[in-house]
């Protein structure tokens, strides 16, 4: 009962922690809209006089109240308005980089209203207006939000793999997570379900995490929390993943799961493709300037080769060249042996790094996507050689080959360049199982911010050979054992 008790205040607590994430975020979006109502007023309105004429209150509060939709829309999608969820940085500068995006949509709407291109002077004011208040705002809410809602406290039950990988994962974010208690799976049902119970009463905890332990022992730990509403945090297998996009069927008395043999319908591969033909040729005008300056500039730092091709899988593990500009010295791998760029790789070339982090060295692929071998979402391709290596211990790496390889995918979106394969694979079926347009629409316009945060522009660690480490041995294995 006293646990119950305390599930219901944690629940109540969760709902005022939403209303406050919501009110917190609604200023922020308030007080931009308004420095955009001002701007507005005070020097846009004029060039649009005759198309607002005779309804000027009325077309101000339209135009005023479009901004604050794209605004809002762009914010949810970026994670602006995520506070308590995201870190402080990534938050201000998910809002700021939404707020650029509006006010670029807003600058086009107005100029094809006044029927000429708009001054951009004031729109630039306005922008640094906006971000400085972004920034002044979001860390006085985040402190705010942090002292009221201190972190989640947790108590991890594990199994035999060593638990400082998962233990990293969450000490990365001290903000959020701090985990109080560990406990083996080993010591028993009964003595697991009196340790939560113990956590719970004495606010030790407020929440488990159930990490690599087999199904049977998670499914039991699973059911009693649940009918003790306590929250659970669990770590995805492989098949869970393959589950979490399941269609669910009524054809019986009870529910019927049904995972395809295939993984997108004729209908989906065809709209599929219309969008990468139409948008691979609008990129291709639109990014030409660069890609002509990009190829100058390499070929003026030591007259090599501009493109750099290499076999790569795609759907089914066919075979193909992809293209990149060459940000790599011409005897990187002179002696054979595959490998990814590391950190301070120093293989890659002044000019390479500044492509590398601004993704410039991938814009040859869109031909590759305009070909038929890749398509703009889906996993990125793997070398043969690295695949080979991957499914010596982890056979269900080509799993993520049920689909066209992509210039960008769900492992770009939501991990890093140094995500391990198993969580890689993990994120790509998770795209896979669940796959619609819009998601490959709404990743599409998610890849803009990645372009933009370094996080994800990482290599791996020096001693990696395929960003595979020792650690997940145990993991892979237990998930295969059950």
């Amino acid at each position: 009962m006293a646990v119950n008790t305390y599930a219901n205040k944690l629940r109540k607590l969760e709902s005022v922690k939403r209303l406050i994430n919501i009110g917190l975020s609604a200023i922020c979006l308030a007080l931009e809209i308004y420095i955009f109502y001002l701007y507005f007023e005070n020097h846009f309105s004029y060039s649009v006089v005759e198309p607002l004429q005779g309804f000027w209150i009325r077309g101000t509060i339209v135009e005023v109240s479009f901004y604050g939709a794209i605004l809002l829309l762009l914010s949810s999608m970026y994670g602006g308005m995520r506070l308590g969820y995201l870190k402080n940085a990534e938050i201000i500068f998910s809002q700021v980089f939404s707020t650029l995006l509006a006010n670029i949509l807003i600058y086009v709407e107005l100029s094809i209203m006044a029927r000429e291109p708009f001054e951009p002077r004031m729109f630039i004011v306005m922008m640094m207006e906006q971000t400085l208040v972004v920034i002044i705002y979001i860390n006085i809410a985040n402190r705010i939000y942090r002292a009221v809602f201190p972190p989640r406290k947790l108590l991890l039950i594990h199994g035999d793999r060593p638990i400082q990988t998962i233990c990293s994962k969450f000490e990365s974010r001290k903000d959020k997570y701090v985990i109080t208690k560990t406990i083996h799976i080993k010591e028993g049902y009964d003595v697991l379900c009196r340790a939560i119970l113990q956590c719970y009463q004495r606010g030790e905890c407020n929440a488990v995490i159930i990490g690599d332990i087999s199904v049977e022992d998670r499914n039991l730990l699973l059911k009693f929390c649940y009918a003790h509403s306590v929250r659970i945090y669990i770590m995805p297998k492989i098949t869970d993943v393959i589950l979490m996009g399941a269609e669910e069927l009524h054809v019986f008395d009870t529910p019927l799961l049904l995972t395809r043999e295939y993984s997108l319908t004729m209908e989906q591969r065809l709209a599929k493709r219309a969008v990468d033909v139409i948008c691979s040729l609008l990129l291709l005008l639109l990014a030409s300037p660069f890609m002509a300056v990009t190829a100058i500039a390499i070929k003026l730092y030591d007259h090599g080769p501009v493109l750099y091709k290499q076999i790569r899988c795609t759907k089914d593990q066919r075979q193909f060249y992809i293209m990149k500009f060459r940000s790599m010295r011409t005897d990187a791998e002179k002696d054979g042996v595959a490998r990814l760029a590391s950190k301070n790789d120093s293989r890659i070339t002044p000019i390479g790094k500044i492509i590398r982090k601004c993704r410039i060295d991938e814009l040859p692929q869109l031909l590759n996507i305009l070909k038929g071998d890749m398509s703009f979402i889906g996993p990125r391709p793997e070398r043969p050689e690295i695949i080979a290596q991957y499914m010596e211990i982890m056979p269900e790496f080509a799993f993520r080959m049920k689909v066209k390889a992509g210039l960008a995918g769900f492992a770009q979106v939501y991990g890093k360049y140094n995500t391990s394969p198993y969580d890689k694979l993990k994120l790509d079926l998770t795209y896979i199982e669940n796959y619609s347009l819009w998601l490959d629409l709404k990743l599409m316009l998610l890849t803009l911010k990645v372009l933009f945060w370094p996080d994800s522009t990482e290599g791996v660690e020096s001693e990696q050979i395929t960003a595979f480490r020792e650690e997940y041995d145990g993991r892979l294995e237990n998930d295969r054992k059950h």
